[in-house]
């Protein structure tokens, strides 16, 4: 393997018998506390998701969704869990065309809010797969809640945002990060949920409460229908490894067609050569351009990867400059968090809010922040990402599991970071699979994503001809004669600083002969890598 190299920031870190990587290392030592007491790597995922829950509700939480992949230890294919909502049983696009809208709105409007699917997720992956009980599993979440927290910067900055917000009085706006921030309707939720089940939660107050802010946008068989159905994952061969990711309505295909794409192209050995960066980023516009025509709930994911629809799209990338769209064809926030166990179970799971705190609504019970994943839907009349009662949206969440030849498990790996995730995943596939670095050189070093010259984080494709390639600032090819040479080769280049929030907070652990390697993201500033 290589060595790290002096841009990044961190080391791997090595255990031997379990690991959790996350955004908050409160969450990744409280998965590793339940696997020490003998739980699965399911129940420490779930752990540490309900931690979060509780100290980064700004990234996710309770009113958001989730999706997850399970590595089984025989080394079949994985179980994929898709927990995203659906939209309530009163959603009337042309209620929203005739106030002229052209798109769904991004803050304040309850009609962007599909009925939230994480604590459906966390039940379905904790019955299937869990050992310990629910009481335990949540014991650390419950804990930090009712007794405080330390807010993380990104947390004290995003409180900010709160003032004048309704329900928002766990937080101020003049938070420091360290001040001791306490969860009670969390807590209470949690105790709830352990006592009572699904039903004393999306029955419950938190269900009631969802259904007086939707003034009609739901129904109380909205509440009672799980948001979480296992389906089947899908998957692509690159570099010698056999990767997976999550169904449509997810984004993931996106992962599997760049790396299927980039594996093909002729790659330096050196990531750090701005070639590397161009033939990636190519692969990647290559494999997204397209996504807003493709992309909904009933799209065919193996058929958008199949090679005889992406053979043509490597085909039209050239070593020397961008490929013109379609020639060869005719910041979002979330949390993702790895955890894998002694026998070598794997989950891989990716939770969020998508925009910041959601749509800007709290639950007045239990103070929950209410996502806004219904922005993936559009106003297309007749499209089949059409807004509609009981429709899941286009999903940019796509958690990744890699396997071995052998069908061992490789690693597990994620990113937040909105319509970008594909991009983050590809490059620290890339340089974990192709070129060899190891975990903190791949998750540490510098990016590029492809972005809108202004947008959202979650319209990436809307004017697919207008993409900007934008570079952040630690990365090996960021100086004047790397951006020089990407200009050349005909790229809108734009530049951020090093290690920044918008390339995507991303986790790995890997597998080694009788240890595991992990690296928790830098860009998340109180991430932590827990293992024994």
């Amino acid at each position: 393997m290589s060595q790290s190299r002096p841009q990044v920031p961190l080391a791997t870190r090595y255990a031997r018998s379990g690991m959790v990587c996350s955004v908050d290392h409160l969450a990744s030592e409280a998965g590793v506390s339940v696997l020490r007491a003998g739980g699965s790597a399911a129940d420490a995922a779930v752990a540490a998701s309900a931690v979060l829950a509780v100290t980064t509700q700004h990234m996710c939480g309770m009113g958001g969704d989730l999706w997850a992949l399970v590595h089984h230890a025989d080394g079949t294919a994985p179980a994929a869990l898709n927990a995203s909502g659906r939209a309530g049983s009163g959603a009337d696009p042309d209620a929203l065309r005739a106030e002229g809208r052209t798109r769904m709105r991004f803050r304040n409007d309850i009609r962007s809010v599909p009925v939230p699917g994480c604590v459906d997720g966390w039940l379905s992956l904790h019955e299937r797969f869990g050992r310990a009980s629910l009481a335990d599993v949540f014991a650390p979440a419950i804990d930090l809640a009712s007794g405080g927290f330390p807010l993380s910067p990104h947390g004290a900055a995003a409180a900010a945002l709160l003032d004048g917000a309704a329900n928002t009085d766990d937080y101020s706006p003049q938070n420091q990060p360290g001040d001791l921030v306490t969860r009670p309707g969390v807590a209470a939720a949690l105790a709830e949920i352990i006592d009572g089940g699904r039903q004393a939660y999306y029955e419950g107050d938190f269900g009631r409460d969802l259904i007086e802010l939707g003034n009609g946008e739901y129904t109380p068989a909205d509440l009672a229908r799980s948001q979480a159905d296992w389906v089947e994952p899908l998957q692509a061969d690159a570099w010698g490894h056999t990767l997976w990711t999550v169904p449509p309505n997810s984004q993931g295909y996106l992962t599997l067609a760049g790396a299927w794409i980039a594996a093909g192209l002729d790659l330096p050995a050196d990531p750090d050569d701005p070639l590397f960066a161009h033939l990636l980023a190519e692969a990647a516009k290559q494999a997204g351009w397209d996504r807003p025509a493709v992309l909904s709930a009933d799209a065919d994911g193996a058929a958008l990867i199949a090679p005889e629809r992406l053979a043509p799209r490597r085909a039209a990338i050239s070593p020397d400059a961008a490929a013109p769209l379609g020639a060869g064809t005719g910041t979002g926030d979330t949390m993702y968090l790895a955890a894998v166990d002694a026998d070598r179970m794997g989950v891989s799971l990716i939770q969020s809010n998508a925009g910041g705190w959601g749509i800007g609504l709290w639950t007045p019970t239990h103070r929950i922040s209410l996502h806004n994943r219904g922005i993936g839907f559009n106003l297309v009349e007749g499209h089949g990402a059409e807004y509609g009662p009981g429709r899941r949206p286009p999903h940019t969440l796509a958690p990744a599991i890699v396997q071995r030849a052998d069908g061992s498990l490789h690693s597990v790996v994620g990113t937040m970071g909105g319509d970008a995730q594909p991009q983050v995943l590809l490059q620290v596939l890339a340089r974990s699979l192709c070129a060899g670095d190891e975990p903190a050189t791949a998750i540490g070093s510098g990016r590029w994503r492809w972005g809108a010259a202004e947008g959202t984080g979650f319209d990436t494709w809307a004017d697919p001809g207008n993409l900007q390639l934008y570079v952040e600032g630690h990365a090996a090819w960021a100086g004047p004669d790397g951006l020089s040479d990407l200009t050349r080769r005909g790229h809108r280049v734009g530049t951020d600083g090093p290690h920044d929030n918008s390339y995507g907070h991303a986790h790995l652990i890997e597998v080694h002969d009788s240890v595991l390697a992990g690296a928790s993201d830098p860009r998340a500033l109180t991430g932590g890598v827990s293992g024994y």
